[in-house]
């Protein structure tokens, strides 16, 4: 079915990256936005506009009937989620779907299913993909607890089941620690995700994060775009990607590439999906699967020159994947830095209005913003405002352009962490690639002492 006309079910920078996508392909847009985001880019550009409630998200972009409404006052044919809020929300793709609109997005069981931790790792080892040594489900009791942490070897993890940034996360040394923080853990997630289930894994010292990005089209067929290294990482949030990733060879990547594509083929996924791994010592250990577009999706559209989106909505109108596996080519290196509305040492949330903007350019050079000058931040969201995608031929052309970049970025009135990637540039083991997850942590605490 040819989608005529796509609710956007999201705000800020996936929102306008979706309307573009969209419109580049004959479809209508309806923009639903919170009385916070009214004057808002994407709200402006959109063919219609919904206003679906004040600005706490869960009462506007959480707010499931009043999308659901919106779609239907709009005659809108299809929802596009774009990544958080509902977007990894089983319940919300089988609502959209039983009011006969499309959901530009995987099967809802499929969604279900990778967004339990502990299933996903089981349905994960079905498949044929790396476990890190861990517990067979969730954990009941201490004493089984203990039974499996002497198993796997102290330290171990302990990790919430619905839970993901970091809460409901403990790092376990030792055996006297083990029932103290566990119980930590489990308040944590119960706190966070209304759900204390947790389960346990060996704890990796330090490894990269490696993600491939895979594509179904819930016909059994499946590819995957290549890895993302996503190792620059701050309380477990991403700040800087890049694909391919320094460490990963040739072979690797197609090893494993193909190890996830045939998983997915093999449960009959539909859409975009991006497998996440912890990578040490040359050997991938499956942490999770996002059901969803990635923020970092802009750096395998560059090195692929594939637009996701645009295969997103192809999927959805129950096309065929346009590519096989031997169509995909992998040229040249791209880095995405995250520029938020922070301050770039305490990391403090800095909204406000923006004074000045002015997006850098030249060739292979991308900026996805929201911003323009008079624009007002609000402090309801996400502080990210704004994506710098840069291109090179190689990594070293890549680090160069993206320093010329982040000089002509300006965004005046508020802090934004420009500044810290402008640090990170001039750092000897970033620029050789020579970092893991627990690496940015270590150097910000080095910048304090300094």
């Amino acid at each position: 079915m040819k989608i005529e006309k796509l609710l956007i079910a999201n705000r800020g920078e996936i929102a306008l990256r979706i309307h573009r996508a969209a419109h580049e392909m004959g479809i209508r847009t309806v923009a639903v936005h919170s009385t916070a985001d009214a004057d808002a880019m994407h709200v402006r550009l959109a063919d219609e506009a919904i206003c679906i409630g004040p600005p706490p998200a869960g009462e506007s972009y959480l707010n499931i009937p009043n999308i659901i409404s919106a779609a239907e006052i709009s005659h809108a044919d299809a929802i596009h989620p774009g990544y958080g809020f509902l977007s990894e929300n089983a319940q919300f793709a089988e609502i959209v779907e039983s009011h006969n609109i499309i959901f530009v997005g995987p099967k809802p069981e499929h969604i279900r299913t990778m967004g339990d931790k502990v299933e996903a790792k089981r349905t994960a080892g079905k498949l044929g993909l790396p476990l890190v040594p861990g517990s067979d489900g969730a954990i009941t009791g201490i004493e089984s607890a203990k039974i499996i942490a002497e198993k796997i070897g102290y330290p171990v993890i302990i990790k919430a089941a619905s839970g993901g940034g970091g809460r409901g996360m403990k790092v376990v040394p030792d055996a006297d620690s083990l029932e103290s923080l566990m119980g930590q853990a489990k308040s944590e997630a119960k706190a966070a995700f209304g759900d204390d289930t947790v389960y346990m894994e060996k704890y990796l010292g330090n490894p990269r994060h490696i993600e491939f990005q895979i594509f179904g089209d819930g016909e059994g067929n499946a590819i995957h775009l290549g890895e993302r290294d996503c190792s620059l990482q701050r309380r477990h949030q991403k700040v800087l990607e890049e694909a391919p990733s320094p460490v990963i060879t040739h072979a690797q990547r197609d090893e494993m590439g193909m190890i996830c594509a045939k998983a997915m083929a093999e449960m009959g996924y539909r859409g975009a999906g991006t497998i996440e791994f912890l990578y040490e010592n040359g050997e991938f250990y499956f942490i999770e699967m996002n059901t969803r577009l990635q923020v970092e999706h802009p750096v395998t559209e560059a090195i692929t020159g594939l637009d996701l989106v645009r295969e997103q909505i192809k999927i959805a109108e129950g096309n065929p994947l346009t590519l096989r596996q031997q169509d995909v080519q992998f040229r040249g290196h791209a880095i995405e830095c995250r520029i938020n509305a922070e301050d770039p040492r305490t990391f403090a949330p800095s909204p406000g209005l923006v004074k000045s903007f002015h997006a850098p350019g030249g060739m292979h050079v991308r900026v996805d913003s929201g911003l323009y000058a008079g624009y007002k931040v609000p402090p309801y969201y996400d502080s990210m405002i704004a994506k710098l995608i840069v291109y090179g031929t190689t990594r070293q052309g890549a680090l160069r352009r993206l320093r010329r970049a982040l000089e002509e970025f300006v965004i005046e009135g508020m802090k934004t962490t420009i500044p810290l990637h402008q640090a990170l540039l001039d750092d000897p083991e970033f620029q050789s690639g020579d970092y893991t997850i627990k690496w940015l942590e270590e150097w910000l605490a080095r910048q304090d002492e300094g």
